[in-house]
């Protein structure tokens, strides 16, 4: 608050905002809006000079926002063709003034007809603003997935992962495509101190589209949900440098009307957030990755022209290359840990550490695609448009390298009290873990799609092929010792707490299609827009051919246009990758045996998903009101559990399940001129083992889930702005060692991030438009407090046993309070 009132008083500057509407109450995109010394003179009037004080254009909500000097009088004009100027004369102009302007259509300009079209979102796929990731407080350091978490449907119980899950579903159930190509994730990853930083740069994404189900015939076969991801091409050189408590990152982009490039280097490390676990030791985490992007249009020889209309009819086809290579190294050598936890029966649980963890993570991924346009003269009339024919090929590689290796023994003391009391031990123990994992995968597609444009009717189809090569070697085991008896006791022989051995390797084919129609259709009850598609899916490795029917409609309505309708359904699919596989047989000795179970099926479950969008104006401002009801039945189902991030299946189709529930939210400017939402969901997700009777809640079910994302600014200094990031969900099953029917729930998930952003421009700072800050657009100075209040949210549990088979759970707690600094420059 002290430098926010410093900063106030060196300010002399007035703010001058609002909005711009038609007769109708709609707001108005690009009006011009000018600040004059004096006001226009009438037609044929005197001619006299006036001093432009500053200038703005509204954006797409018709909102405006003006940094002025402090003056006596000053004139506002407002104009754009097709309506009559406005002006407004503004006496002793200072502090804040909020002027919103209602602008008359020019008839003499427009004296025959008028269409005004508002954007409706279509289909399940809702639009994302990937621009506001830079601002966002994040503790992952700079994700599109914790973006996610923030809407309706999806949720998060690790702050240091990028992983989530939808309606129910588990992080395996996601799939992400960028420019049209499926994006593979390692494999071998157990939690979220493991992970580096997600595949998809923030920096290069123009567009985002999120589905949490219902989605089209052209996205993969995945149950829970899909985002979509177009990377961009820059048309004039840009540029930005970040960096953080957390990493720093370099973004570097160039092009014109026929080339483009894109690079970015990013670097991770948290080790100041791990710093905020309860487990005290030597954190060392590197992530770090460069992504390039490289597209060119293929030229004509007959043409000189550069232009980007004539690049645009004249060469049809654009070559674009996508590149990734990343290396993720983990190192913790831990020390020792003292939890206390119980309530009012309190009890601590001390471990003091021995030994160190060692993990390397190498992926690369590579894509060259080509994309050609065509326009068709097929048109019965000169006002129809003519058909559009786009078609695409696409061949892509992935490549991944995991090591997993430890060696940790710990002497643990469970006593009765919290710690620093002296209380009597209720158990002492020793326990020792030791993995040596490796994993290597490579997966090659080559695809083509295309699509055919004509009138209201829009097809589109698909065909890929995949091979798939994966390599895996598991070793590990932990012993655990409890008052000298090794756990478990039989009282005649010394056996391991927990043994998993295998060897396997995996050679496989897929072969996938799809087809998809849109047609839409207007009656006098109002537009309707009918989506009717399928995919098929053969794979060699169980023989298995999957058709998934999917289909939607929906119904904008004639009497109001504000409203949308919509109904989805389909038969997806959750096809086995490799996780899915590994099947588990103990022999005599105790050890867990893995092998690959070449009789699963996929997973299979029926969507039926009926929701609408309500467009509004409250305040003078735009609003979006969404809900959505769904429900999931599946069947073929492949029990799991989750410890952190890693999913354990059981590799058999042992049981059945269910998902329901009401999504919503609340979409637009709280504040004039800055987005933000708010969400709420509720759902019930169970399941049962075949041959059971008893339904239990599935490992990612949680009841109730609130968030919010929330943006706002002081209006004297508009350039301050504060970003707050709210989640509040009901806490996941979690179930005992080796008594999956026995669960209970962690406690609720709470957290709340606060960032403060102050952006230096030419508008804002006077040194920024000095000559020697030509090149630089903006720079910026970004503070964030992640987990605000400091609640103790738990992950996961270390179950503490003694000889006689009692457990005690102890929590694994997140991280707590931590603050970070971030500088960022955006160069032109």
């Amino acid at each position: 608050m002290l430098c926010v009132c410093c900063l106030s008083a060196y300010a002399r500057s007035a703010r001058v905002y609002g909005y711009v509407v038609d007769q109708e109450n709609v707001g108005i995109e690009l009006v011009n809006v000018a600040a004059w010394d004096a006001p226009q003179p009438p037609e044929g009037g005197e001619k006299r000079s006036r001093k432009l004080l500053g200038g703005t254009a509204t954006n797409k909500n018709g909102y405006y926002e003006l940094l002025l000097e402090e003056a006596d009088t000053v004139v506002l004009q407002f104009s754009m063709i097709g309506y009559t100027t406005v002006q407004q004369r503004v006496i002793d102009l200072k502090d804040v003034l909020n002027i919103n302007v209602e602008m008359l259509t020019d008839e003499q300009v427009l004296n025959e007809i008028e269409v005004r079209g508002i954007k409706h979102t279509q289909g399940t796929m809702d639009r994302i603003d990937a621009s506001t990731t830079r601002v966002m407080p994040d503790a992952t350091g700079g994700s599109i997935e914790s973006l996610l978490i923030t809407f309706a449907g999806v949720s998060q119980t690790n702050e240091l992962s990028s992983q989530y899950n939808v309606r129910g579903g588990s992080f395996d159930e996601n799939s992400v495509y960028v420019n049209g190509i499926e994006i593979h994730r390692p494999l071998l990853i157990r939690s979220g101190q493991q992970e580096g930083l997600s595949f998809v740069n923030p920096e290069m994404v123009e567009n985002v589209s999120f589905s949490a189900g219902g989605y089209g015939a052209q996205y993969g076969d995945k149950m829970s949900s899909v985002l979509d991801i177009t990377y961009k091409r820059p048309q004039a050189f840009e540029a930005s440098l970040s960096a953080s408590l957390l990493g720093a990152q370099v973004y570097v982009g160039h092009g014109d009307s026929t080339y483009s490039q894109m690079h970015g280097l990013r670097y991770k490390t948290s080790k100041y957030m791990l710093g905020g676990l309860a487990t005290a030791g030597n954190y060392q985490p590197t992530y770090i990755d460069y992504q390039t992007y490289i597209t060119w249009k293929v030229q004509s020889r007959k043409t000189k022209d550069r232009s980007a209309a004539a690049q645009s009819e004249k060469t049809p086809w654009t070559m674009s290359f996508l590149g990734n290579v990343s290396q993720n190294d983990y190192r913790f050598t831990p020390d020792s840990l003292s939890e206390s936890f119980g309530g009012q029966n309190a009890k601590n649980l001390s471990i003091y550490y021995e030994g160190q963890e060692k993990d390397k993570f190498l992926t690369a991924f590579a894509a060259l695609s080509a994309k050609g346009r065509y326009e068709v003269e097929s048109r019965k009339s000169k006002d129809e448009s003519p058909s559009e024919i786009e078609i695409g090929f696409d061949v892509s590689g992935f490549y991944t390298n995991e090591r997993e290796n430890f060696d940790i023994t710990g002497e643990y003391v469970l006593s009765n009290a919290p710690a620093g009391q002296i209380s009597e031990a209720l158990g002492t123990g020793l326990f020792h873990q030791h993995a040596r994992n490796s994993l290597e995968a490579g997966v090659i597609t080559a695809a083509h799609n295309g699509s055919w444009k004509s009138g209201n009717n829009t097809l589109q189809w698909g065909v890929s092929g995949q091979a798939e090569l994966i390599r895996d070697h598991i070793s590990e085991w932990e012993w655990r010792d409890s008052a000298g008896y090794s756990l478990p006791n039989d009282g005649r022989s010394m056996e391991l707490y927990y043994a998993m051995r295998g060897d396997s390797a995996m050679k496989s084919a897929r072969v996938q299609g799809y087809v998809q129609n849109e047609h839409k259709w207007n009656t006098n009850s109002g537009q309707w827009i009918l989506t009717v598609g399928g995919r098929l899916q053969w794979w060699s490795w169980n023989n298995e051919v999957l058709p998934s029917p999917r289909a939607s409609v929906e119904w904008i309505p004639g009497w109001k246009r504000d409203l949308c309708f919509r109904l989805a359904t389909g038969l997806y699919y959750q096809a086995p990758f490799y996780k899915e596989l590994r099947d588990t047989v103990t022999d005599d000795l105790g050890i867990i045996r893995m092998k690959l179970n070449s009789d699963l099926k996929a997973q299979r479950s029926v969507h039926v998903v009926l929701g609408g969008d309500y467009y509004f104006r409250a305040w003078g401002r735009p609003f979006k009101f969404t809900a959505e009801g769904y429900y999931k039945y599946i069947d073929r189902m492949e029990s799991y559990t989750v410890e952190n991030v890693r999913v354990r299946y059981s590799g058999k189709n042992d049981s059945q399940g269910y998902a329901g529930g009401l999504d919503l939210k609340l979409y637009g400017e709280l504040v004039p001129g800055a987005d933000s939402w708010i969400s709420f969901s509720t759902m019930v997700a169970r399941q049962r083992l075949n041959g059971s009777t008893e339904w239990i809640p599935s490992p990612q079910e949680q009841r109730f889930n609130f968030s919010m994302l929330f943006q706002d600014y002081i209006p004297q200094l508009p350039q301050l702005r504060f970003h707050l990031k709210m989640q509040f969900a009901e806490g996941q099953p979690y179930y005992a060692p080796r008594n999956n029917q026995a669960w209970g729930r962690m406690s609720t998930y709470k957290r709340i991030d606060l960032g403060a952003t102050y952006i230096f421009n030419a508008q804002t700072a006077k040194f920024m438009r000095a000559p020697s800050a030509k090149h630089v657009k903006q720079w910026a100075i970004q503070f964030e407090v992640f987990n605000l209040v400091g609640w103790r949210n738990v992950n996961s549990y270390f179950w503490v046993a003694d000889a006689y088979g009692a457990q005690w759970a102890s929590p694994n707690y997140l991280t707590g309070r931590r603050f970070n600094l971030k500088v960022t420059v955006d160069l032109r």
